[in-house]
């Protein structure tokens, strides 16, 4: 199968960033010192957001990754580093992560908004994990058609 082969980064991705709202969802954050986590990785995910688009579409350099970084996140410096190397070497992979999640919040909803109370999350999770890493166009696709044999 192709998807053995060749990874789908939104797919695999999306579905961690996905899976850390579900567990705030869940309510395994159980105080705001739990949740600081979950906080403070949003808001390094919003600056690698940023600065992947500032380096490859804006032409910003590696220093004014690192100083953007440094400025809007609680990141060590030494991450902040590895990160700035991360992004400068693969356009478009925080882009991709963020999509993914984005795309499976998305499938959930109209799942949700079909079914109404015959949605089932367990169901859900194991259609949208079965097939493995897909693209999503194919992931929407393999979605919608749980939904149609449950509607």
């Amino acid at each position: 199968m192709l998807s053995r082969l060749i990874p789908f980064n939104a797919y695999g991705e999306g579905w961690g960033l996905y899976c850390e709202r579900l567990a705030d969802e869940m309510g395994l954050y159980t105080d705001d010192v739990s949740r600081l986590g979950m906080v403070s990785e949003d808001a390094m995910r919003a600056a690698r957001l940023v600065v992947d688009t500032g380096v490859h579409a804006k032409g910003w350099s590696r220093d004014r990754m690192v100083d953007y970084m440094h400025t809007n996140t609680a990141t060590a410096p030494v991450e902040i580093d590895s990160e700035a190397d991360r992004y400068i070497c693969a356009p478009g992979q925080a882009l991709s992560y963020m999509v993914g999640r984005l795309e499976i919040q998305r499938i959930r909803a109209e799942s949700e908004q079909a079914l109404g109370s015959r949605f089932d999350i367990r169901g859900f999770h194991d259609t949208v994990l079965s097939s493995g890493a897909l693209p999503l166009g194919v992931l929407d696709e393999v979605v919608r058609a749980w939904v149609s044999a449950r509607a």
